[in-house]
């Protein structure tokens, strides 16, 4: 896990435990709301990290499995 998604959800964890202290109901709403928005961006940054995890794997195999005097582009 990447620090960038490791701030996001720290950061939805404080606006649930912020949430759930709150007795405005619109300011519970809010912060429930930026929770969500800061899950999404985990969420993106995770699959971000898998998507460049898995093009790498590819490279290294396409570069495994290339003859010796063969180029690989990407």
């Amino acid at each position: 896990m990447s620090a960038s998604s490791q701030f996001y959800l720290k950061q939805a964890e404080q606006c649930e435990l912020a949430a759930a202290a709150s007795s405005l109901n619109n300011q519970r709403d809010t912060l429930l709301r930026s929770r969500l928005a800061w899950l999404e961006l985990a969420n993106r940054e995770l699959e971000v990290q898998a998507g460049r995890e898995k093009r790498e794997r590819d490279r290294l195999q396409a570069l495994q499995s290339a003859s010796p005097g063969e180029t690989v582009n990407g």
